[in-house]
């Protein structure tokens, strides 16, 4: 494999397309493979929260062969450094690992460490339940073999395998929290941001529904039918269905609840949630008191956040994605957000230096530093 290497390292890996099958490795590579410019990204509608977070700029190509990852590394060598996941929002319909968005790049530089982001399926293609065609969760499953890759290959990019955290954002926590009754264990520590405690997995029965109806708008063509017409059908299917959460998402897993003995969990939420969605309100979303108890029984260690930061001159507050920009992504990636109001970059990247160290010592040491420069609050489950 050969990448970008300036003052940092870069690369991406990709993995292959094959419509609606489970992502495990089929044969061994036998050829070089170049890195030196970012995969494609999944074939997905405009975001529901472009008005909130604004378009992405320079957005990969999308595209089926779209199982890639990128990999920000301080070297190639074997330092041995923390390696964090990023596993990304968007309600299963939206987004990627490789957007501009979620740059590691200040992460690993201040923190001496690993950052991954990974691309999953999203959508129908990602988590379409039909009979002969797919069981669901492919995009969940697409996590698990991006966690394995890591597992497997990361000490070759300066990366800890034994010290992985996974952290991800509202759909991204939301698999974790599945992920965290994997009977493999595939990270020793997890960040869960905005997790929507309130949407449940659907049942089979519901996600065979919902399947049915994607079906019958393709005329059961759903192998040769084009990606536009997929997301044409799966809009027609979202039209539908009432709520926040998007009708195709993760199924109920058939992993036993595990042990979470040893294992060091964050997980937050921001005051004002919900401003993304219009101000809908429905209790108990985002807020994860009862999550964090539950955790708690299973032997889990749990820090809990509370951010009430609300960027100068923005109509959101401490909206829904507000700290994104503060732990990931660059100036130009952010530029214009709603979200951010008029706050310049440059005090945008201060106040987020903060909360960087906050997560930087929580893969380091499991025991998140103090974040005294936002009105960011802490709390450890007693």
């Amino acid at each position: 494999m050969h990448g970008d290497r300036r003052d940092r390292v870069q690369v991406t890996v990709r993995i292959g397309p094959i419509r609606y099958a489970t992502a495990t490795r089929f044969g061994t590579p036998v050829r070089s493979l170049s890195a030196e410019s970012s995969g494609q990204i999944c074939p997905q509608p405009r975001s529901r929260l472009d008005a909130v977070m604004g378009p992405p700029l320079d957005a990969p190509p999308q595209g089926e062969d779209c199982l890639n990852l990128s990999i920000t590394t301080p070297a190639l060598d074997d330092g041995g450094r923390p390696v964090l996941v990023w596993l990304h929002g968007g309600g299963f319909s939206s987004g990627a690992g490789l957007l501009d968005w979620y740059d590691g790049t200040s992460l690993s530089e201040e923190g001496d460490v690993v950052v991954v982001s990974v691309n999953y399926r999203l959508g129908a293609m990602g988590f379409l339940v039909a009979d002969g065609v797919s069981d669901g969760n492919l995009g969940l499953l697409d996590q698990v073999e991006a966690l394995r890759w890591v597992r497997d290959n990361i000490a070759s990019f300066g990366g800890d395998p034994a010290a992985v955290t996974v952290f991800g954002q509202s759909a991204g926590a939301m698999s974790i929290q599945l992920l965290l009754d994997h009977p493999e264990r595939l990270f020793r520590r997890a960040i869960l941001q905005s997790a929507p405690h309130g949407v449940a997995p659907l049942t089979r029965a519901e996600a065979a529904a919902t399947g049915a109806a994607f079906s019958h708008l393709l005329e059961g063509d759903l192998f040769s039918c084009s990606p536009a017409e997929i997301l044409a059908a799966q809009a027609a299917v979202a039209r539908r269905h009432t709520g926040v959460a998007m009708p195709f998402r993760p199924v109920a897993t058939p992993w036993k609840q595990s042990d979470l003995t040893g294992v060091e969990i964050v997980h937050g939420w921001n005051a004002d949630e919900m401003t993304a969605f219009g101000g809908a309100r429905e209790e108990g979303l985002f807020a994860g008191h009862d999550f964090t108890s539950r955790l708690k029984s299973r032997g889990a260690r749990v820090f809990t956040y509370y951010n009430a930061w609300r960027p100068a001159g923005s109509a959101y507050g401490a909206t829904h994605c507000v700290e994104l920009p503060l732990l990931l992504g660059f100036a130009r990636a952010w530029a214009g957000s709603p979200l951010l109001g008029d706050m310049p970059w440059e005090d945008v990247d201060r106040l987020g230096r903060q909360l960087r160290q906050s997560w930087i010592s929580f893969a380091r040491k499991g025991i998140p530093c103090a974040v005294d420069s936002l009105p960011v609050t802490w709390s450890t489950a007693a």
